[in-house]
């Protein structure tokens, strides 16, 4: 019994070696060093080309002296394209995981639907934009259907998936138990199929500002928005503001990809893909 109290403590004092040495993991040279070089050579790739082609691509000098000298600009055009993303996601993917969940339960549905969402699916939805424009006007909500119908395949079919991967056993286990179709679907299949729909908004997401982009480049009347930027100067061949907006998209994506992934974390914590494998 006198020894117990010192295993204890050297247990116990463990831990926190342990998560410090995680962390140092992922914050050692091998993590950052790679990306660094990456960053580094694309970054010299470019001002090369830059120097000896000035109307292939601007000095990035001239891209970062646009955003410093005017960036109210560039995040009153990011909010609007980022508005148009987030409404979208939220039209798209909320219907999408709604009929997966019908689905799920109703067979002849999804025999029913799944062709018609194929159909959307691989239909260029560049086509559909100017008819949408004519059918509900100039606002936001032609950007917002077309930005919703980009998103919502992915999301569909993840859901559906995870909602039909259930382990046979714990299926039996609930059937024996005498439980109810609702009870297995609160319990069982929509925590199982919670990987399979955060993976979806990993890729929605970043996905959801190419289709706002997309909507914003062919709907008539667009007056704000990165792409409307990015038309507008394109058309002008102020090159510098083109590739300034593309900037301002590549980190609104990033960062919208990196809160997904947070996200996932912290509520799959307890699943094997979120388990780091010592390296």
């Amino acid at each position: 019994m006198a020894t117990s109290a010192p295993v204890r403590a050297r247990r116990d004092g463990g831990a926190p070696a342990r998560r410090r040495a995680a962390r140092g993991s992922r914050l050692g040279p091998g993590v950052w060093l790679p990306t660094a070089v990456a960053v580094l050579t694309v970054g010299l790739g470019w001002s090369a080309v830059a120097a000896d082609q000035p109307y292939l691509l601007p000095p990035l000098s001239e891209v970062g002296a646009i955003l410093v000298e005017d960036p109210l600009l560039f995040l009153s055009n990011a909010w609007s394209t980022l508005s148009i993303a987030l409404l979208g996601v939220a039209c798209g993917a909320g219907t999408a995981f709604v009929l997966a969940l019908l689905m799920s339960e109703i067979p002849v549905l999804r025999r029913a639907v799944m062709p018609l969402a194929v159909v959307l699916n691989v239909t260029p939805v560049v086509a559909l934009a100017p008819a949408l424009v004519v059918a509900f006007g100039f606002g936001m909500t032609p950007k917002v259907i077309v930005t919703a119908i980009i998103t919502f395949f992915p999301v569909l079919i993840n859901v559906t998936t995870g909602l039909r991967s259930v382990s046979l056993p714990v299926l039996h286990v609930f059937s024996t138990l005498h439980a109810s179709r609702l009870e297995v679907l609160l319990r069982l299949r929509i925590p199982s199929s919670l990987p399979y729909t955060l993976a979806a908004l990993r890729v929605v997401f970043p996905l959801s500002i190419v289709g706002a982009v997309v909507a914003e480049f062919v709907a008539a009347g667009s007056s704000s928005g990165l792409g409307t930027m990015i038309r507008n100067a394109a058309a002008t061949a102020r090159l510098e503001y083109v590739y300034a907006a593309v900037a301002c998209l590549a980190v609104m994506g990033v960062l919208m990809l990196a809160l997904i992934t947070l996200v996932e974390r912290r509520l799959l914590f307890w699943h094997e893909s979120q388990q780091r494998t010592p390296s």
